[in-house]
């Protein structure tokens, strides 16, 4: 491109072109209001911010500087051409409705920056109705005077020279289109020369002088080490991708093994397993308790399997404390179903009515233990075993712990301690009593309080044939204890009695024997109460105990064994007596 305008060619001036029409220094550029096609001239309201005709250019001094006549020809061909490319496309051009009123100076120079206000000329002073006055804000300084300012702007020839220079300038330092090598150390090397290519010569340490002439050509020597291996950038690569591959394979392997724990099935045996191991039950468990004893014991292999299987079962739910027969390596489903099974459980089971004696028997015979252990151990150890303060210590008591091996069934393990399984039995014991009102039923049949009661619950539950018989039974015995019985003179005489002193269960017992046995349990010697309890009740014949009818009855015998008779006259007793001494023989 020519300094003046565009180079050779086809292509017409753009209007919008800042050299269209070499606007500016020539001083042929269209001025404001002036049109570009022409000398065509079109009338339009009057600037209000024109000057008076006539005003002087402020640029009109410079343009002698360059020759008027090139310029004029120049500008003359360039508008000629323009014009007849511009009717052959569109036709005759249309009037400029910017064109100046004739005779107007233009106030505006558009310079090489179309559109924009005309800078004042170098040292100039302004002209104008906005010129500063003198001695004003600022008047005496020069923007341009300083050596920090910027450079003043320069005609287009000059700055087209000027922005070459410059470009050829920074094309020595910088070149944008040209793609940047990286230059972190950890892909270069921290030891290299960075952004330029290793050269076989760079080994070399005697070679100062292809050294000092990279130095003289800007580069810098920065390897500083000693035969430092060059390939350190892809061995930190290497060392990267196996941490991360490394990182990667464990948090798979977490992410599995959480799956498998929270998604996948529990671990589990297949089968009804073999052997056999006992396994006790306590009080109060529940599923996970359950599983963690069985699995500890060997019986499932995961306590996740074993409640899963509990919860399928709709009768997983019904599993109660006791100990239990296993099997060892079971699956968890068959492990439910045996303990469901009541022949899996090997409880240790106290009847209603059972004798401590019997107890203690029961219990040396299932822990394997001597004949008379646990006798001894709940003699000596009687105080320790919790019983309630309001449990007699009198010394014809056979028994202390007499009435409070409470009957129910127990988890009695082989390897256990005898006094384990007494103090759970008293615990029972103490846990049911705690709901029933001796007080009250031993005042209103003047008792000697809740002992008492206990002891009246006992007779009733070793006398008593059926739950029917519990009311009577215990209404025969009030009725006895009366201060104005003169049938039976206040004594109770119950065969039971005698035959718990004499540590037997006999029926046939005669007359010359029960009546002149002077022992405090013979209650056809004493009147009122045996000193204690002669059994273990139930819950029934202790509420029975509570609660007796109020028939009047005196008497009761059963002729068959399993039927209960009760009478309120001596007479009516007698023909009953007679009748059942016929049927044994013994009339």
């Amino acid at each position: 491109m020519t300094e003046y305008g565009r180079g050779p060619g086809s292509e017409p001036w753009h209007p919008e072109d800042p050299l269209y029409g070499d606007q500016g220094w020539g001083g042929q550029q269209a001025a404001h209001g002036q049109s570009q096609y022409g000398d065509q001239q079109q009338s339009y309201p009057q600037d209000p911010y024109a000057q008076q005709p006539y005003a002087q250019d402020p640029y009109a001094q410079n343009h002698q500087q360059y020759p008027q006549q090139q310029y004029d020809q120049q500008s003359q061909q360039n508008q000629q051409q323009y014009d007849q490319q511009n009717q052959q496309q569109y036709g005759t051009p249309q009037q400029d409705p910017y064109a100046q009123q004739p005779g107007a100076q233009p106030q505006y120079d558009g310079g090489w920056d179309t559109g924009q206000q005309a800078a004042m000329p170098y040292g100039a002073e302004p002209q104008g109705p906005y010129a500063q006055q003198p001695g004003g804000y600022d008047a005496s300084q020069d923007y341009y005077g300083t050596p920090e300012a910027y450079p003043p702007p320069q005609p287009p020839g000059r700055r087209d020279a000027a922005a070459e220079q410059q470009q050829q300038q920074q094309s020595t330092e910088w070149d944008p289109d040209e793609p940047q090598e990286e230059t972190h150390p950890f892909f270069t090397g921290a030891d290299e020369p960075v952004g330029r290519e290793p050269r076989d010569d760079d080994d070399d340490p005697d070679d100062d002088g292809s050294r000092a002439s990279r130095r003289d050509r800007g580069g810098s020597d920065r390897r500083g080490g000693k035969g430092k291996k060059k390939s350190r950038s892809g061995v930190a690569c290497l060392v990267v991708s196996v941490v991360l591959l490394g990182g990667l394979g464990g948090v798979s392997y977490v992410g599995y093994t959480f799956w498998k724990k929270q998604f996948g099935a529990p671990a589990d045996y297949a089968g009804v397993g073999t052997g056999q191991v006992e396994v006790e039950i306590p009080e109060g468990s529940l599923g996970y308790d359950i599983a963690n004893i069985l699995r500890k014991k060997g019986v499932i292999k995961s306590s996740d399997a074993f409640v899963a299987a509990q919860n399928d079962n709709p009768k997983g739910k019904l599993l109660q404390a006791g100990v239990y027969l296993m099997k060892k390596e079971m699956s968890a489903a068959s492990a439910i179903e045996l303990m469901l099974d009541p022949k899996s459980q090997n409880a240790f089971v106290i009847p209603e009515g059972t004798r401590n004696v019997q107890v203690y028997a029961k219990i040396d015979e299932r822990l394997e233990l001597e004949k008379g252990t646990t006798a001894k151990i709940a003699k000596t150890k009687a105080e320790s075993l919790g019983l309630p303060d309001w449990a007699d210590d009198d010394p014809d008591v056979k028994d202390p712990l007499e009435g409070f091996l409470f009957p129910a069934a127990y988890p009695v393990a082989k390897g256990s301690k005898p006094e384990d399984a007494l103090k759970r039995m008293v615990t029972r014991a103490n846990k049911e009593y705690a709901d029933i009102d001796f007080e009250a039923t031993a005042k209103k049949y003047n008792l000697d309080g809740p002992w008492e009661v206990l002891t009246v619950a006992s007779l009733v539950q070793a006398e008593g044939l059926t739950h029917q018989d519990f009311r009577k039974m215990a209404e025969v015995v009030y009725n006895r204890l009366e201060p104005d019985n003169n049938v039976t003179n206040r004594k109770i005489e119950f065969d039971s009695a005698f035959n718990y002193l004499n540590n037997q269960s006999k029926i046939k017992i005669s007359t010359k024997e029960i009546r002149n046995n002077p022992d405090p349990y013979n209650t056809y010697y004493h009147e009122g109460l045996p000193p204690g309890p002669i059994g273990n009740p139930g819950m029934d014949a202790i509420k029975a105990s509570l609660n007796p009818t109020t028939n009047g009855y005196m008497f009761f015998i059963s002729l068959d064994g399993k039927k209960t008779d009760f009478t309120k006259t001596m007479e009516e007793h007698e023909k009953l007596n007679t009748k059942w001494k016929e049927q044994q023989g013994l009339g």
